[in-house]
């Protein structure tokens, strides 16, 4: 009788079905996509949830955010696209995001590729739906372009299984007319750099768990949909996010909330709130599959200033990545 290892023990391999080792059992990795790091750590993107699956034996899952960066929702975890020694295959993804009847609507297409195991970057363009509601929405006008990059520096378990993954990235948005930009007639930028550290969290038998924070100095109000801030100035980010496995299909459950800079640029009496998310990552239990759907609740701003609502604090978005 053989012996797997396993994240949690060396455990007898029987060869019955058991869905909880498939899901934390370790394997070997290639360049071309097959799991596992080569110096043996696991991480969060080589369970079944959605980030990455083990259930089968095809390339693991890197789920895109809104910026396109490896991660939830909105915030960007430490880990990045797959890849091998060289360039990995490309992740593409598509988002929307209904933003109400002030700003309107957002649809999004990122694509990103893993370099050397350590590294990603990528480009993701926004589309804007006008909104309806007269003397705001025309606010809101046309999309923009976000380029980003991401390198780990902290290999997650390293030396110790409590040590969390540290990646620092930037992202760097331009064509950017919301607000400002449409009160002064002009195209503008803006960017973030964070520092974000990722631990999974695979000791409690049964419920895989996530949790990814970090801090981003960031100009972008909303990460652009409300334009740019007044100045660049530090924000707080987090992430936590727990697993059920289904009979079809893997749910991952999470929460984001992203602090956001106060002011906006060329509405000085505006205050943001800080952004929410809430929701459902589906990962379906099908060998080969290289697809995941996100569904999410984004509360974004209500009241920002004495008269003014912008009515999108319950949002509803829709997100879906695939892997070549």
């Amino acid at each position: 009788m053989a012996l797997r290892k396993s994240c949690l023990k060396w455990t007898p391999d029987t060869g019955e079905t058991n869905k909880e080792k498939q899901i934390f059992d370790r394997s070997t990795r290639s360049d071309k996509g097959t799991r596992g790091d080569s110096d043996g750590s696991t991480s969060f993107n080589d369970l079944s949830l959605g980030w990455g699956t083990s259930i089968s034996a095809e390339p693991e899952l890197k789920n895109l955010n809104w910026d396109g960066q490896t991660g939830g929702f909105v915030t960007p975890f430490a880990y990045t696209a797959p890849s091998g020694k060289g360039l990995g295959r490309p992740v593409v993804a598509f988002h929307y995001l209904a933003t109400g009847p002030v700003i309107g609507g957002y649809h999004q297409a990122s694509t990103t590729v893993g370099l050397m195991k350590r590294m990603e970057f990528g480009y993701t363009h926004s589309w804007h739906q006008a909104g309806s509601t007269a003397g705001l929405s025309q606010l809101w006008s046309g999309g923009f372009n976000t380029m980003h990059g991401k390198v780990n520096m902290v290999a997650e378990n390293l030396g110790h299984k409590w040590v969390p993954a540290v990646s620092a990235g930037f992202v760097v948005r331009s064509q950017v007319r919301n607000v400002g930009g449409m009160i002064g007639n002009r195209d503008s930028h803006n960017g973030d750099i964070y520092l974000v550290a990722t631990k999974t969290v695979t000791q409690v038998k049964g419920l895989p768990m996530l949790f990814s924070g970090g801090i981003r100095g960031t100009n972008a109000s909303v990460y652009g949909l409300a334009g740019n801030a007044p100045a660049f100035q530090g924000r707080w980010f987090g992430t936590a996010a727990f697993v059920v496995s289904g009979p079809r299909s893997t749910l991952i459950f999470g929460s984001e909330v992203a602090q956001q800079p106060r002011r906006v640029a060329g509405l000085p009496d505006a205050a943001v709130p800080s952004t929410l998310t809430y929701f459902v990552r589906v990962v379906p239990k099908i060998e080969g599959t290289k697809m995941n759907i996100d569904f999410g609740v984004a509360q974004v701003a209500g009241n920002v200033m004495p008269g003014v609502n912008l009515r999108s604090r319950h949002q509803s978005a829709i997100g879906v990545s695939y892997q070549f």
